[in-house]
């Protein structure tokens, strides 16, 4: 697992788990948290009683979600759900210590957020959708809502799809360069004509600083890191349609 120097905060516990560590094989192999595949409900419950159980909680006190590529974020206070079966969203935020917020990703960036004075943390799943619709700004809202203020949120986007494996094709880069035309800095040509190499990572930081966090990433590359890390694109590309989901999350300290 990856722990971020810039999450290292008093009263804040997090983790950016790898692939490793987990009961499932082949495909899966071995710590797939995501319910969505096709692994064994068993052995997607017992990984995640494993990463529940470093932040010291049950697996039932890891919260995830149904996500579905929004920029809709969820408030957890006494309510809870399990998994599966739990609300569609894309992010989470709290201000209790009895639980764990989780986001899975396979090529997505998993961010996670912490105001450790006001003691509110937030952590949500962005795609290239999401984070073009501004689903860590719609987090970040979430939490001022639960006393957090932005110039002390501190942000980490996770492990996702690097910039040099990113590549889109040549109606991808329109819509963000029509939200802005600074955000061409987040494309540069591929080795095919016509199609490009996005940054999603950076693209992230940037708009997660304009919104007045400060925002770091740990830069790693899931696609590139096969033993490391679970991809969507990395099993495309082999023609294997599952994949495993790694997760990452977030927690108080009591």
């Amino acid at each position: 697992m990856i722990e971020a120097p810039s999450l290292a905060l008093d009263g804040v516990a997090h983790r950016f788990f790898t692939r490793r560590g987990g009961v499932s094989s082949g495909l899966y192999s071995s710590l797939n948290c995501g319910y969505g595949s096709g692994d064994s409900p068993d052995n997607v419950r017992e990984n995640r009683r494993r990463v529940a159980a470093t932040f010291g909680k049950s697996e039932p006190e890891l919260l995830t979600l149904y996500q579905i590529h929004s920029t809709e974020v969820l408030t957890v206070g006494a309510g809870r759900w399990t998994s599966p079966g739990a609300p569609k969203a894309d992010g989470l935020v709290t201000d209790r210590t009895d639980v764990v917020l989780g986001v899975m990703a396979a090529d997505c960036a998993p961010v996670l957020l912490a105001d450790p004075q006001a003691r509110v943390i937030g952590a949500c799943h962005a795609g290239w959708r999401g984070a073009l619709s501004g689903v860590a700004e719609a987090t970040i809202a979430a939490m001022e809502k639960r006393g957090a203020r932005r110039e002390r949120v501190r942000a980490t986007v996770g492990p996702c799809i690097g910039r040099d494996s990113y590549e889109v094709g040549p109606e991808f880069p329109a819509p963000f360069l029509q939200q802005d035309e600074a955000n061409a800095a987040f494309f540069r040509p591929a080795l095919r004509v016509g199609h490009f190499l996005f940054d999603l990572a950076g693209y992230l930081t940037h708009r997660i600083g304009k919104a007045g966090v400060a925002a770091a990433a740990t830069g790693h590359d899931t696609l590139a890191a096969a033993d490391d890390f679970f991809s969507y694109r990395r099993n495309t590309l082999q023609g294997v349609r599952d994949y495993g989901r790694g997760l990452s999350a977030i927690a108080l300290e009591d």
